[in-house]
């Protein structure tokens, strides 16, 4: 009996939890199941889906991206000075930032795959490198229409209204972000489940060994993961950017926890066992209504860490508890 209630807990329980959060705040406040309160939720977790969908990726091959918080915030000031500081077009602040976080990825599976570094430890160490450079290159400071410039002259240029439509526009009446955030996670969920190179992924992180025996070019996967993990966040810095108007120092530090918290959640969704890309999703809606409903309710922001500490603590005992038991 106690088994049968520890394999339903790990197989639903993550969607038991998410309709009790929706019900609870739903009660506890009038506006929570508004259709605006709704898009402002999607859109709000749209930023850390796409962070998440990277972090998952990595965790496929059995590895671990700590550096896409970093990869954020230096794509985020990119993108806005791209525009700012030297007027570039479109087309240029979206490839760039994407191609920064694509050369972050390539770093990153260098020092794992070449130097044999635990993955842990290789982007922990590109993270400050990654933090450090936006810093420099920023000097310290927001990126904004009109800044002040340290030779005493205003900056150039502005954030094109075309970028900010990314960020804060609407399609149909859906939000612009929410619907991108959709796609990827559509696109993504077939390319892991139905294509043969989302199985490669799997299988070389199921088993490394196995997977070069079976003609799998085992670096070379987790070397396109890494990369798609560093594109990925970048994506979320051009949103990030898109969505507030301004390029912000660290802007990606605090979504590096909630990104991970989604991850591991959908470890849990449908007893999955591993990462999943609608898992994470249904993860990230977690986190988000989590974080608008006690928004509403007056909570102090500075407890919010406690609530995401506490779902991620809840999610990792869940999943390695269930494990640990089928390994028994």
């Amino acid at each position: 009996m106690k088994s049968k209630l520890l394999d339903l807990s790990f197989k639903y329980g993550a969607l038991v939890v998410i309709a009790g959060v929706f019900l609870f705040f739903s009660i506890a406040n009038e506006n929570f199941l508004t259709y605006g309160n709704i898009a402002d939720i999607l859109r709000s977790i749209s930023i850390v889906t796409f962070i998440a969908i990277g972090v998952t990726l990595s965790q496929i091959v059995d590895g671990f991206d700590l550096s896409v918080g970093s990869t954020v915030s230096l794509t985020t000031v990119a993108a806005a000075t791209m525009m700012v500081w030297f007027e570039q077009p479109l087309i240029v602040v979206i490839l760039v930032p994407i191609l920064i976080g694509a050369v972050i990825g390539l770093l990153n599976s260098l020092l794992i795959i070449r130097f044999r570094i635990p993955d842990l430890l290789a982007t922990l160490a590109v993270m400050y490198m990654v933090g450090g450079i936006q810093k420099t290159y920023t000097k310290g400071y927001a990126i904004y229409n009109n800044m002040q410039m340290t030779d005493g002259t205003k900056a150039p240029g502005q954030f094109l209204e075309s970028f900010k439509w990314i960020g804060q526009g609407e399609l149909l009446g859906v939000p612009v972000p929410v619907v991108l955030m959709l796609l990827a996670v559509a696109l993504v969920h077939i390319f892991l489940k139905y294509t043969r190179w989302g199985r490669q992924l799997y299988i070389t992180g199921g088993n490394r060994e196995a997977a070069r025996l079976s003609g799998i070019p085992v670096n070379r996967v987790r070397m396109i993961a890494y990369v798609l993990s560093g594109c990925f966040a970048a994506i979320g810095g051009l949103l990030y950017a898109a969505r507030v108007g301004s390029g912000q120092i660290d802007a990606g530090a605090p979504l590096l926890m909630e990104s991970v918290a989604a991850v591991f959640v959908g470890f849990s969704v449908l007893g999955a066992g591993k990462p999943n890309v609608i898992g994470t999703f249904l993860g990230a809606v977690l986190i988000g209504v989590l974080l608008n409903g006690l928004t509403m309710l007056n909570m102090p922001y500075y407890a919010f860490d406690i609530i995401k500490g506490g779902v991620l603590v809840l999610a990792l005992a869940i999943t390695f508890v269930h494990l640990n038991r089928r390994r028994v």
